[in-house]
């Protein structure tokens, strides 16, 4: 997520502006975290099939790097 979708997320969430501005850094921080543990549980579900399968793997490693970027 970028820092202009975590705020927009924060606002819609009914956080004040003044409550994200004051500690901007933590906000973003926090939206960091969340947004690696989702792209991790994401990817272990296309681990599991690709154990299976052979064919996920490629797809798990393309959702890890996303946080990459």
């Amino acid at each position: 997520m970028t820092k202009e979708e975590i705020i927009e997320v924060a606002k819609k969430v009914g956080w004040g502006y003044s409550e994200f501005v004051f500690d901007k850094q933590r906000l973003l921080d926090f939206a960091k975290l969340i947004a690696e543990k989702e792209r991790e549980e994401c990817a272990k579900v296309i681990d599991v099939e690709s154990k299976e399968t052979g064919l996920c793997a490629y797809y798990a490693n393309l959702i890890r790097a996303r946080g990459q970027e």
